[in-house]
């Protein structure tokens, strides 16, 4: 799947409703901190970093300097600037940044948005440093059930984009034409909004995600009726997504 764009208002609709409330996010913290090791001084480059919730989550938790990459306008313009962060033009295959100089990479559900995840593969290892991990925050095909996995139970014609996406496989197998090899995989855990509340912002959702965009109308307007009736019953109720680690070194 190649590159989506994005304009202001998609962008500020993506920030209000893709963002991960921080406190939904400790399993990530944890995960994380384990697998990239984190300690004073390092450097990690966000790959195609949206609107900078991760960013700022990385800054937060663990004092980096972290290098935003993100080639939509719209979407670099809605990342925090502040001490710390620093906002670059660029995308997965053209980093704007010296050979060797960053201790880790973060890619969060965009590697269905790069046309040649090989390429993509060879840029990232050359600003990697030696040993430095490639961590891959991503929904894979076959890992998870539509039908039981929030919000797509709701609408599980989205199934038809995920499955388009790159599965472990593939990922693995691009990344190991530049000599990465899979160190980790595990499910983590996030917790979003309550029903009613993605209900509430259900429009701005299907507008900023790529599975909904892909649904008709019919099939949108028949999700959100099942939506409906589950938020007569279980309105205030929080749900708990799983979503993929995958670490390579």
């Amino acid at each position: 799947m190649a590159r989506i764009s994005y304009d202001d208002q998609t962008a500020a609709a993506y920030k209000a409703v893709r963002e991960v409330p921080r406190d939904g996010l400790g399993a990530w913290r944890e995960a994380v901190g384990r697998h990239l090791r984190p300690s004073p001084g390092m450097t990690v480059v966000d790959i195609g970093a949206g609107t900078g919730a991760f960013a700022a989550a990385f800054s937060d938790w663990f004092g980096l300097a972290i290098l935003a990459v993100e080639p939509s306008a719209a979407m670099r313009a809605q990342i925090p600037r502040r001490p710390g962060i620093e906002v670059l033009d660029g995308h997965a295959s053209a980093l704007p940044l010296p050979d060797h100089s960053v201790d880790g990479a973060w890619l969060s559900l965009m590697i269905h948005h790069i046309p040649d995840l090989e390429a993509a593969a060879g840029e990232i290892r050359r600003v990697l440093r030696p040993g430095a991990p490639v961590l891959i925050r991503q929904g894979f095909p076959g890992r998870a059930d539509p039908a039981h996995t929030f919000p797509w139970e709701f609408f599980p014609e989205t199934a038809r984009t995920v499955n388009t996406f790159p599965s472990v496989e593939q990922a693995c197998q691009a990344f190991a034409s530049a000599g990465f090899r899979r160190d980790a995989l595990e499910p983590v855990p996030e917790t979003l909004t309550s029903l009613a509340e993605f209900l509430d912002q259900a429009d701005n959702f299907r507008r900023s995600d790529t599975n909904m965009r892909g649904l008709t109308e019919e099939e949108f307007q028949r999700g959100k009726e099942r939506l409906r009736q589950a938020v007569r019953t279980h309105g205030q109720e929080t749900r708990t997504i799983w979503l993929d680690l995958l670490v390579l070194r």
